[in-house]
């Protein structure tokens, strides 16, 4: 009887201390929960991306946002969890942008026709391309009749424009100009060239109007290639515009 007493005293403790560690093992997880679920805000300062752009991003985060574009900040509002990855988020976002760089386009305008000649002879950077246009479109000659050149930084529009003889002038203007992710491919957004006359409308008044024009949406071009961008009629049947374009990064 003995023996069993002594057993018993010696196991009691045992179980107590199992007990008390469960209890407070309870305790810091219902702890944790509760810092978990409560609701914590932070204030976010951000150097380079607007903060009104990251809120759109950030809203699906599971966080109350507020952004203040004059003051460069976004408030954060919510469970801790949620709060801290959208907070890691927007730091992975404000970094500074890429330079943007230099895009470097010149548009050549090629007529073919089968009248006698009249323009300037085809350049030599441009005889191969002519080549390839006589097997499909066999006028009697091919002549330079102008060339425009413009630099546009990527996203931005440009244009310009070039005289001619008889009242007339060549444009060239683009939407926007960008480098493709690749490096390689330049993108260009409505395009548009061709020629103008001046016409008379009314009583000393006057304005240009297109006679001859290549309008595209968008065009794909690598870096340095030469790539005929449209055909238009040009004063008749018997003559034809090409543009020729070459697209090149400005180093």
């Amino acid at each position: 009887m003995k023996w069993m007493i002594l057993l018993a005293l010696a196991t009691g403790p045992v179980w107590s201390q199992s007990q008390e560690e469960l209890i407070k093992q309870g305790q810091e997880q219902a702890l944790k929960t509760a810092q978990e679920r409560a609701t914590v805000q932070r204030l976010v300062t951000l150097k380079y991306v607007d903060p009104v752009a990251a809120q759109n991003l950030i809203k699906d985060f599971g966080v109350d946002i507020r952004a203040d574009r004059q003051m460069k900040v976004v408030a954060l509002s919510g469970r801790k969890a949620a709060v801290e990855t959208a907070e890691a988020a927007l730091k992975q976002l404000d970094v500074p942008a890429a330079a943007q760089k230099d895009i470097d386009l010149t548009v050549f305008f090629v007529v073919g026709t089968d009248a006698n000649p009249s323009g300037a002879p085809i350049p030599q950077e441009l005889q191969s391309t002519v080549a390839a246009l006589k097997q499909t479109f066999p006028y009697k000659t091919y002549e330079l009749l102008d060339a425009l050149s413009l630099r546009s930084r990527a996203g931005a529009s440009a244009g310009t424009t070039g005289r001619l003889s008889n009242n007339r002038l060549t444009s060239f203007n683009i939407g926007s100009v960008n480098l493709e992710a690749d490096g390689a491919m330049i993108r260009i957004d409505h395009l548009r060239a061709g020629i103008r006359q001046l016409q008379q409308l009314e009583t000393n008044k006057s304005s240009y109007v297109d006679v001859s024009s290549v309008n595209t949406d968008v065009v794909d071009v690598k870096e340095g290639q030469k790539l005929v961008v449209g055909r238009a009629s040009l004063d008749g049947p018997g003559t034809a515009l090409f543009l020729v374009l070459i697209a090149k990064v400005a180093q």
